[in-house]
C-alpha cells in the first residue's frame, strides 16, 4: 500500500506532465503564459475534471487524456492569470471552465456510442425464429391430427388465428363455456402426446 507522503509527492509530477504536454500541443507562445497558472489552479482544475469523468462513468484510463484535453481548451480560452477565477461563481473562465468540462465529456460519449455494435452489422435473427415457429406449428398441427377431433383442432386453429373465445363460440354455434373447456381438453391431450 502506498503512503500517503508517496501519492503527494507524485501528483505534482503527473500534474506537470499533463499540463506539460497540453503546453506542448499549444506551442512555444502557450509556454510563456504558463508561468502566470498558479500550481493550486491546476490541482483545482484536476480534481474537479477527476470527479467529472468519474460521476460521467468515463473509463479511469482515459482520465489523464479527458483532463489533458480540457487543460488545452483553458490554455487557448482563458487567460493565465485568470485561471484562479475559475472556481468563483457567475464569471466568465467558470462558464469556460464548465463548457471545456462538456465538451470532453460529451465528446467520449459520442465516441462510446459510436464505437457501439451498429444495429445493421448484428445478425438478424428473426429468420431464424420465423423458421422454428412454423416447424413448431407444423409438428402441433400434425399432432392435433392425430390426436383431437375435428371441433378441437377448428377451436385451436381459429385461436391461434388470433380469435377469442366468444368469437369462436359465435362461429360454431356454441357458448363460451364450452369453447373453453374443449380448449382445455385440446391442450391437454397435445400435452399428452408431446410428453411421451
Amino acid at each position: 500500500m502506498k503512503s500517503t507522503l508517496t501519492s503527494k509527492t507524485h501528483r505534482p509530477y503527473l500534474m506537470a506532465v499533463v499540463l506539460g504536454t497540453a503546453l506542448a500541443a499549444m506551442g512555444p507562445e502557450s509556454v510563456a503564459n504558463a508561468d502566470a497558472i498558479s500550481p493550486r489552479a491546476i490541482t483545482n482544475v484536476s480534481r474537479y475534471c477527476t470527479a467529472c469523468w468519474r460521476n460521467a462513468r468515463v473509463p479511469q484510463d482515459q482520465w489523464g487524456d479527458c483532463t489533458q484535453e480540457v487543460f488545452t481548451r483553458l490554455l487557448r480560452t482563458v487567460p493565465a492569470k485568470s485561471w484562479e477565477r475559475m472556481f468563483a461563481n457567475e464569471t466568465e473562465e467558470r462558464r469556460e471552465f464548465i463548457r471545456a468540462i462538456d465538451a470532453v465529456k460529451k465528446r467520449h460519449q459520442r465516441g462510446r456510442w459510436q464505437s457501439a455494435v451498429l444495429p445493421e452489422l448484428v445478425a438478424d435473427s428473426r429468420g431464424q425464429l420465423a423458421h422454428e415457429r412454423n416447424e413448431d406449428r407444423a409438428a402441433v398441427n400434425e399432432a392435433a391430427q392425430r390426436v383431437l377431433s375435428v371441433r378441437q383442432q377448428r377451436i385451436l386453429q381459429l385461436l391461434c388465428d388470433g380469435h377469442n373465445v366468444s368469437d369462436i363460440a359465435a362461429e360454431l354455434s356454441m357458448t363460451p363455456e364450452r369453447v373453453s373447456d374443449e380448449k382445455y381438453k385440446a391442450i391437454q391431450k397435445l400435452r399428452s402426446h408431446f410428453q411421451a
